[in-house]
């Protein structure tokens, strides 16, 4: 696989990924800051790719108990590379999310991220790659993704998820009784522009009232008109500083 080396936190956590495929951007890293492990913690997330979440939340939290699940044997080989790479200790297993090693299925875990697939892909067109398309598209449906995680959380463990803003409604109605304390950050690009994606925070036997927050903006004024980067104070400490994106009080 021809692959890349790129930086990510300011050159704190450099991953190898795929030239062409799904590639790491914005939104694992943003899904790492809002995670709220501390040290000595279990995380669990669905769906690693090359470890980018995973990775940057160990880059910020020292002493994390790491496992990853990936479906493509290609990222879950570049996930190992990059963890050692790296020096972080994780257990990464490609497998089916619906068909997790036996030992897993025994475990709960504190915390479990994941970054589902963005698409319907009964309402759209695949993609010509492989691993673009499993990660973008797939073909497990969003309630078998809650359903796992759910189960692998430990009592009054957090499940964080980044979503597209318009798949929010299927994620909202996937979760059950089980999960609660749901809070949702919109993320929008510009102030003056809706929401594009959204970040959620829900909590195994939860029993706090649902509470959407004030858009997280990602870009400074109404539009990009320079060639210089223009991110808000906040998502630029997030991306270059590796600074927490806190969504729960």
């Amino acid at each position: 696989m021809d692959v890349t080396r790129d930086a990510f936190l300011g050159g704190r956590l450099v991953l190898q990924q795929p030239r062409r495929g799904y590639r790491a951007g914005v939104d694992p890293v943003l899904l790492a800051a809002a995670t709220p492990a501390r040290p000595g913690q279990s995380v669990l997330e669905l769906g690693c790719g090359v470890g980018a979440a995973l990775f940057c939340l160990a880059t910020r939290v020292p002493q994390l108990d790491l496992t990853g699940i990936e479906l493509q044997p290609d990222y879950a080989d570049l996930a190992r590379r990059n963890a050692t790479d790296n020096g972080i200790a994780a257990r990464i297993e490609s497998a089916d999310l619906r068909a997790l090693p036996c030992d897993l299925r025994d475990r709960s875990f504190h915390h479990v991220i994941a970054n589902p697939p963005y698409f319907d892909r009964r309402l759209g067109t695949a993609s010509d790659s492989a691993g673009r398309e499993m990660a973008f598209g797939g073909d497990t449906p969003l309630g078998d993704w809650l359903d796992v995680a759910t189960r692998r959380l430990a009592p009054k463990g957090y499940l964080t998820l980044i979503q597209k803003a318009d798949r929010l409604p299927d994620l909202l109605a996937a979760m059950d009784h089980r999960l609660g304390s749901v809070v949702v950050r919109p993320i929008a690009g510009r102030a003056a522009r809706g929401a594009d994606r959204v970040l959620i925070s829900a909590r195994k036997e939860g029993r706090a009232r649902f509470r959407l927050l004030a858009p997280l903006i990602l870009h400074d004024g109404p539009e990009h008109d320079a060639d210089a980067e223009d991110y808000t104070d906040e998502i630029r400490a997030v991306l270059r500083d590796g600074a927490a994106l806190p969504i729960i009080a």
